[in-house]
């Protein structure tokens, strides 16, 4: 277990460094996994489509990449070494696709280290001919932004690695402090200013936040309706982790069904993880039916994709509230 820290970039060198909270193994068959790698690779708002990836040496991997304005980057890189799972060495060679622009040429070298059980470190190292091609794709692709971007599209992406039939994840990284973020979600009058999904408001809220606490809120729709929820807090470690159990409620603190699905699972098993990283905070929500039947079970799973839209709606909510907090 290697716990020193890569050594700095020469004058021709990019390094970017990032410790995931991934296992070695599951890391590795992210970055070598074609299925995996089309889910996370470039920077924010760009996507891949592969057209082949070889992973031996002499193996060769082609993609494009498309950019937010659809402008294609294509790539093609052969790979030199591979010591599963410590290292992959390729050589690299890409560029606009429409020939405007340098070409980005350069080796890369990326290594694997478990720094601690359950946690894994990349550092990706890239290594031009000279320090001029080196700083004009700096300038032209803004590689080092780039590179940040895309490691943390893994960190958001290898939690949903381990997903099962009967489990839900979702993760969202935001640009705030682990401590703001934290707060946002353990303080009521916080969040009474972002929590619920798009168009509902709460309109009143309890929180004793503790294990053994409740979090009871009152949500209102455009019509007026009220909808009532609460948490009952199961574990607590500050700033890391909240495990609670959610379900719907009524105005008195009962338990209810879902009311717009009567098969909906009554009880929740909700894990909230916040992970800090450069300033930035990864959030990551897993939710497991508790003590459900096969058809609470088969609501659950139908209604996933659902899920994802109403949470992307929420964290818009808490982006935009933390974003004031830090003006």
């Amino acid at each position: 277990m290697n716990c020193n820290p890569p050594t700095p970039a020469a004058d021709n060198e990019i390094v970017i460094t990032r410790v995931f909270d991934a296992p070695r193994e599951l890391v590795w068959e992210a970055m070598t996994n074609p299925k995996h790698v089309v889910n996370w690779w470039g920077p924010n708002g760009f996507s891949t489509t592969i057209e082949t990836m070889d992973v031996r040496p002499g193996g060769v991997w082609k993609h494009v990449m498309q950019g937010p304005d659809g402008a294609k980057y294509p790539n093609k890189s052969i790979f030199k070494e591979l010591v599963k799972p410590e290292k992959i060495v390729y050589s690299h060679g890409g560029g606009r696709e429409d020939g405007s622009g340098p070409g980005a040429n350069f080796t890369a070298t990326w290594t694997f280290e478990e720094v601690a059980p359950g946690k894994t470190r990349i550092t990706a190292r890239m290594v031009f001919p000279t320090a001029e091609a080196r700083n004009i794709v700096v300038k032209e692709y803004g590689a080092i932004e780039g590179g940040k971007q895309t490691l943390g599209r893994l960190a958001e992406y290898l939690p949903t690695m381990t997903v099962g039939e009967k489990e839900f994840v979702i993760t969202r990284t935001f640009a705030a402090p682990r401590d703001l973020v934290w707060k946002a979600w353990t303080e009521r009058d916080r969040l009474l200013q972002w929590f619920g999904p798009k168009g509902l408001t709460i309109s009143t809220a309890t929180v004793d936040f503790r294990p053994g606490g409740v979090f009871h809120y009152g949500m209102k729709s455009p019509d007026g309706k009220m909808i009532w929820g609460k948490f009952v807090y199961r574990e607590i470690v500050a700033p890391e982790k909240i495990v609670f159990i959610s379900s719907f409620s009524d105005e008195k603190g009962g338990l209810t069904r879902h009311p717009m699905s009567a098969g909906w699972p009554l009880e929740m098993l909700s894990t909230t993880t916040f992970a800090e990283h450069d300033g930035k905070t990864l959030l990551t929500i897993r939710w497991t039916p508790d003590n459900a039947t096969e058809e609470e079970l088969k609501s659950f799973i139908a209604a996933k994709p659902g899920m994802s839209q109403g949470w992307s709606g929420t964290f818009e909510q808490l982006t935009e509230y933390l974003a004031k907090q830090q003006k």
